[in-house]
């Protein structure tokens, strides 16, 4: 009997697995066996044993053997025996195991002192009391069939108050039965281009894909890795150049950041924006559109979607990481009606990405007005922190310019030609993060590459973001 499990949940609490050793008497066999259970934690002190007779019926031994195998334990001060309180683990038992050092947690990797690199809002801003009476409203009006498996293209619940939403807030032009919810913009990706799993060959979409000279480089490879092949095009103050979409005829779509160029900011010139839109219905192809911080904008007018321009020929793609949290793994793809089914199909039968009760606190968050709020309150937030970081670098670092901040969460800040490197290090030394301009430039774009530094002014919590840019300040002074 070299393992036994013991159901005893209605007396321990738990079930017990004995290993009762073949070798020497039954009674010996699960002395020891209580024993070790004993000493390895897994009847921890004060636990209820079963009584003899139920434990010798589980485990197919003669009821003296377990009186008796008891008794010894007691005998030791493994285990106490009271009237009317059955017999339990001893108290004591705990101090006869090994005591094994504290294993200390892994230590994260130490980040910058102050943190102004771009690509998460403000983590202390996150709304947890609003978000917390949306999710209990939401679980509390939830049908039962909520919580079994979830459709792939999302809860009809979020999908009726995303579009509600983004027709509003956005000028998005769509129905329900068009939006997939899915857990980000990168998820959004894989599934166009590389399938469920983002390995390539299974995605709806395939071949030559026009992108922006300056971007995340971890999309590019997300891209690259699932079979698509980049494009860039060529880039000035007014946006992506996109009359140059005509000059290459293999590409079948194109990503673009319209409403606010990432990272160098600025909005697409509406020319180029019906040029880019002209050319999808011309060549039967599609825009893939990222509308990754739209919401947010301060010294200008509200530039709309593309999509609204043309819904069959537009992919509008948005998610909560920069509005609300990365940590809300939640995003959506509002997509033209001739591939809302291929995109379902592939995100494939049950869905494994965003989880159902998250979709259904952010339809209730986004319906009671609480997300409204939240991104007015933090637009006037982000908007004082935007001002304070111009005004510190007018006086510290007045050769250093503040650009792209009509609109997001970040800033391109210029610099002399041929000193990014000494600013990057610079601000290293001084304990500040920021990221070079050089690292969200494509490999293959062609054109001048200005020196420069990305900033993030929402990543920092208010109570650090003056000291955060006492630093910078005097890190650009030295440029």
């Amino acid at each position: 009997m070299p393992g036994s499990w013991v159901n005893s949940a209605e007396r321990v609490g738990a079930d017990l697995h004995l290993r009762l050793s073949e070798k020497g008497s039954r009674q010996a066999a699960l002395t020891a066996a209580l024993r070790e259970a004993v000493r390895e934690g897994r009847l921890a002190p004060g636990s209820r044993l079963p009584p003899y007779r139920s434990l010798a019926a589980d485990l197919g031994l003669a009821r003296n053997t377990v009186a008796s195998a008891y008794a010894e334990l007691v005998a030791e001060g493994w285990l106490t025996a009271r009237q009317g309180s059955g017999t339990r683990v001893s108290e004591r038992a705990a101090q006869r195991r090994p005591q094994r050092a504290p294993r200390r947690p892994p230590r994260p990797a130490r980040g910058p002192r102050y943190d102004l690199r771009q690509g998460q809002p403000d983590a202390s801003s996150f709304p947890r009391t609003a978000w917390a009476a949306a999710a209990r409203r939401a679980l509390s009006a939830a049908p039962h069939e909520a919580f079994g498996p979830g459709d792939p293209q999302g809860r009809v619940e979020l999908r009726e108050a995303l579009a509600e939403y983004l027709a509003r807030a956005r000028g998005v032009r769509t129905t329900p039965d068009r939006i997939v919810v899915c857990s980000g913009f990168v998820h959004a990706l894989r599934l166009l281009y590389g399938g469920a799993h983002g390995t390539g060959g299974r995605g709806v979409l395939r071949g030559h894909l026009a992108i922006e000279p300056y971007g995340q480089a971890f999309h590019h490879r997300v891209l690259e890795e699932a079979g698509a092949r980049p494009v860039p095009l060529g880039l000035d103050e007014h946006g992506a150049r996109t009359r140059e979409l005509a000059s290459h005829p293999r590409l079948r779509a194109a990503l673009l950041t319209p409403a606010h160029q990432f990272p160098m900011g600025g909005p697409l010139h509406p020319d180029r924006r019906n040029a880019a839109v002209d050319w999808a219905r011309t060549h039967g192809t599609l825009l893939l559109e990222d509308d990754y911080d739209g919401e947010f904008r301060y010294d200008r007018e509200p530039v709309g979607a593309v999509q609204g321009l043309d819904p069959e020929r537009v992919v509008y793609l948005g998610s909560v990481s920069k509005s609300l949290s990365p940590a809300v793994r939640l995003g959506w793809m509002v997509l033209p009606e001739h591939i809302v089914a291929a995109v379902v199909e592939t995100k494939g039968e049950r869905e494994t990405w965003t989880s159902v009760l998250d979709q259904l606190a952010l339809a209730e968050f986004l319906r009671s007005g609480h997300y409204d709020r939240h991104i007015r309150r933090m637009r006037q937030r982000y908007r004082r922190r935007r001002d304070q970081l111009a005004q510190a670098l007018a006086v510290r670092a007045p050769r250093v310019a503040v650009t792209g901040i009509a609109a997001g969460l970040h800033a391109v800040l210029r610099l002399p030609q041929g000193t990014e490197e000494a600013a990057e290090r610079a601000a290293a030394l001084r304990g500040v993060g920021v990221d070079a301009l050089r690292e969200y430039r494509h490999e293959r774009a062609v054109g001048p590459h200005p020196d420069g530094v990305v900033v993030g002014y929402a990543t920092p919590p208010d109570h650090a973001y003056a000291a955060a840019l006492y630093a910078l300040g005097e890190a650009l002074s030295t440029i």
